[in-house]
Parts: C-alpha cells; structure tokens; sequence
C-alpha cells in the first residue's frame, strides 16, 4: 500500500455517498430507487460505490427518484475543506472538576433511550492493514481519540496523521474515514455528536 495517499476524495466517491445517504435517509431500497431513476439495480450499486462514472442525465434522474434537488448533490463537494481540529498527545487542555467487520470491530459504548440519540461513542478495534474502508458522512460532530497505533484518517479534503494520544474534532456531514492504517493493531475511540435536532 503506498505512503501517500490522494488528500482529494474522488468525485464518483463524494456523489455515490451522498446518494447512498439520501436514500438510506429516506428507508428507499436499491430496487425502488433504480426502478424511479429507470436504471438496473447493479448499475445505482455501481454509482453507491464509486465503482462507475455516470452520466448527468442519470444523476438528474436518480435526483428526482431522490426528491433532491441536483444542486444538493454537489452544494459540499468543493467544501470539503476541513475544519478539524488534530490535538496532539500531551497538548490537550487539562481540566480540573471540582469534587470527586473484517479486521476491526466497533463497541458501542453507550445507549440512548427513546426514539432520539444525542450521542454515541464506540471502541473500534482494526487488525488489518491492507483493509480498504468505507467513507462515512453523519450528521453531527465526530470526536476521535487514538489509544493505540498510528493510522492516517481523512476529512474531506485533508489527511492526517495520528498516532496513539492525538484526537480528532470534526463535522461528521464531510466525508470521512480510515485512509491507511500504519501501524496495527489500532485501538481507536469514536464519539459522535448529533446535538439536539
């Protein structure tokens, strides 16, 4: 795997994801929205990962399937650039209180009750360096701290270089993930904010 990775997250990528979430947003199955769009099944899983360039025509389409209007397809594709904060180890501002899937897994640390989550934190374990990830987008801030390891994480845009003790603040909605993991096994917490909306 190379060292170097391309900061720029592929258009094909940024437009499948936003596509995915949209439909998943709206509990629409593959077949409904490609019968919608008048494409095959295979071809709107193609668009989903990245794995096809298409047309205009046929994101105009799957737009209208989507209820979306085409302009929110690409409104955060050149906005990508990131607004996250890298806090290294030992930089952190202390605070006193007064008074006492393959090669990784995810624990859910916490739960919420009822219908609405504010929050979620996770313990995501990851063992195999030559596994490629997904790209993520969530609504909400995402806060990671790494406990182990040394992985290069995306945000949009931007790469950054982690190594156990550096944290991670950013907006969930830019696409983000794992880039490549340098030095395994990763042990890594994830914290996702969605606030009060």
């Amino acid at each position: 795997m190379s060292t170097e990775a391309e900061p720029r997250l592929r258009l094909e990528q940024y437009l499948g994801m936003q596509i995915k979430r949209q439909r998943q947003l709206q509990e629409l199955k593959i077949a409904d929205v490609a019968q919608l769009a008048g494409i095959s099944q295979g071809m709107l899983s193609k668009i989903e990962n990245a794995q096809v360039s298409t047309s205009l025509d046929t994101l105009s389409r799957l737009c209208d399937a989507l209820g979306m209007p085409m302009s929110k397809l690409f409104s955060q594709y050149d906005q990508q650039g990131s607004g996250a904060l890298l806090v290294r180890k030992g930089e952190g501002m202390q605070v006193v209180r007064r008074g006492t899937e393959k090669g990784h897994t995810y624990h859910l640390l916490n739960h919420t009750r009822g219908p609405k989550k504010t929050f979620e934190a996770y313990m995501v374990t990851m063992d195999d360096a030559s596994e490629e990830f997904p790209t993520f987008s969530h609504p909400g801030t995402e806060f990671l701290y790494l406990l182990k390891g040394e992985i290069v994480y995306r945000h949009g845009n931007q790469l950054y270089h982690m190594k156990a003790g550096d944290s991670l603040t950013f907006d969930g909605e830019v696409p983000h993930g794992p880039e490549q993991l340098v030095k395994v096994p990763i042990n890594l917490l994830s914290i996702m904010n969605y606030g009060d909306d």
